[in-house]
């Protein structure tokens, strides 16, 4: 992807959409306990963007916050119709993590960096060519 590519997404219910100016920074498939429950599936796509490249183009946005590992705070954000999960911000931080499964079309997942593999479940295979760590990634 370039610096001029534009990505899109929208909701479940297609009430929210939303627009990324410019590629992602990075891309991540997430196997910790909190990305298998906002997804409600083996693991998370996190899709890694600029705050300035991101916007919500329509739909009604809910904000629920929850602590981190760490001691900050993460603003999750959903949609107020249908649930969805949309993104993930820690506020005063530079990126957000766009929900993957989320976008037209969905990100290629070739090679990508595979996150909390220790909490991975059993069953779940990556492939040998992806990058994995057993926790967050240092960047």
């Amino acid at each position: 992807m370039t610096t001029a590519t534009k990505l899109s997404g929208r909701c479940q219910c297609g009430g929210v959409a939303y627009a990324i100016r410019g590629a992602p920074q990075r891309i991540y498939v997430c196997h910790c306990e909190e990305c298998r429950r906002q997804s409600a599936s083996a693991f998370g796509i996190s899709v890694i963007v600029r705050v300035e490249d991101f916007s919500v183009l329509r739909g009604n946005v809910k904000v629920w916050s929850r602590p981190t590992a760490s001691g900050g705070t993460l603003a999750c954000s959903f949609c107020a119709d249908c649930g969805s999960r949309l993104f993930h911000a820690v506020p005063g931080e530079a990126t957000l993590s766009v929900k993957g499964g989320l976008l037209d079309p969905p990100p290629d997942l070739t090679g990508v960096a595979h996150i909390w593999v220790r909490r991975k479940l059993a069953g779940v295979v990556i492939p040998p060519d992806s990058p994995q760590f057993a926790e967050e990634p240092d960047d």
